[in-house]
């Protein structure tokens, strides 16, 4: 029986398959004889007859199973030659994804440098007309400067007829005002200082723009007028209005509303104020412009420091019994 069990059926010998094929196929072995025989036989008659079937089977199915091992072999060559295709296919994508971001980065940088190239030739265009435009300013220019040359060699003498005119010729008229500047000029031109014949104080200290605003401010556009405004702002004293037509009072309250000059606004007072030294006090302490109306020929003594401007070196002014902060 165990010699059964561990029989070697894949490798049975032609020679014992064709001895044992010519037993059962003899006649007198068939399966009723050697059952009438010994029952025992049966299951080894049966078993021969399996082996020789199976035997028959590895006939077919061996060269199919060489047949698989061969083909398996060579899939697995084929396997790993696909193996290495899909290695060298990934190193090559990841190769050409390299490529491609180096090319987008190119790309990108390439587009940048065309922006630039167009800016700046934007630019250069530009630069050319601005040049082209300043080229034939270069002639204006120098003779500017040449002209501000000489002007500075005029400037002691003309200052001196613009301040002369301030701080004296208020008080007097149009025509006595233009003998004096004629005077003037005369008299400094004698002295050997260099002086801007036909000099005016409205020529040297007038400035066109600030003039519009005193026009708009209902100032008369008249020569008198303006140097009025003139002495005015440049004055280093405040100044004392002579206004038979109350055009002054008028070109003060106007141009008082423009924030830009007087910040503060002003304060219109009367001479006559019992308060008078009190709202001065408080003008005079925020900044505030301060118009007096109706002042007669003789004055306080108390508003003194004021009008000389008796400020100290710690920026205060005496008023009446108190020392206030001048701003």
């Amino acid at each position: 029986m165990q010699q059964m069990i561990d029989f070697d059926k894949e490798n049975m010998k032609e020679s014992t398959v064709k001895k044992v094929n010519h037993i059962l196929d003899h006649e007198d072995f068939t399966l009723e004889k050697v059952k009438g025989a010994s029952g025992a036989l049966v299951a080894v008659q049966k078993w021969a007859s399996a082996m020789m079937k199976y035997h028959e089977l590895l006939k077919i199915v061996n060269p199919k199973r060489a047949k698989v091992i061969e083909m398996n072999e060579k899939l697995a060559v084929v396997r790993a030659m696909l193996k290495e295709k899909r290695q060298k296919l990934a190193e090559v994508e990841e190769k050409m994804q390299r490529l491609q971001n180096e090319f987008d980065e190119k790309k990108a940088e390439e587009t940048k440098l065309v922006n630039e190239i167009k800016d700046a030739e934007t630019k250069l265009g530009r630069a050319n007309k601005i040049i082209s435009g300043l080229e034939g300013e270069k002639t204006k220019w120098t003779e500017t400067v040449a002209s501000l040359a000489d002007q500075f060699s005029y400037l002691i003498g003309n200052c001196l007829v613009a301040a002369g005119m301030v701080s004296y010729a208020g008080a007097f008229s149009a025509q006595y005002r233009n003998q004096l500047e004629e005077e003037w000029v005369k008299k400094i031109d004698e002295l050997g200082i260099r002086v801007s014949q036909g000099m005016t104080m409205k020529g040297l200290l007038e400035d066109p723009v600030m003039t519009k605003t005193w026009n708009a401010a209902q100032l008369p556009s008249d020569n008198l007028s303006i140097e009025n405004a003139i002495i005015i702002f440049r004055s280093r004293r405040w100044p004392l209005m002579i206004d038979p037509q109350n055009q002054a009072n008028k070109f003060i309250r106007n141009l008082s509303k423009d924030p830009h000059i007087a910040p503060q606004g002003i304060e219109v007072l009367k001479i006559s104020n019992p308060q008078l030294l009190r709202n001065l006090e408080l003008c005079i302490t925020n900044g505030k412009w301060v118009l007096i109306e109706n002042v007669g020929e003789d004055l306080d003594p108390a508003l003194e420091p004021i009008l000389l401007k008796q400020i100290d070196k710690s920026g205060t002014l005496r008023l009446g019994d108190k020392q206030i902060p001048y701003n």
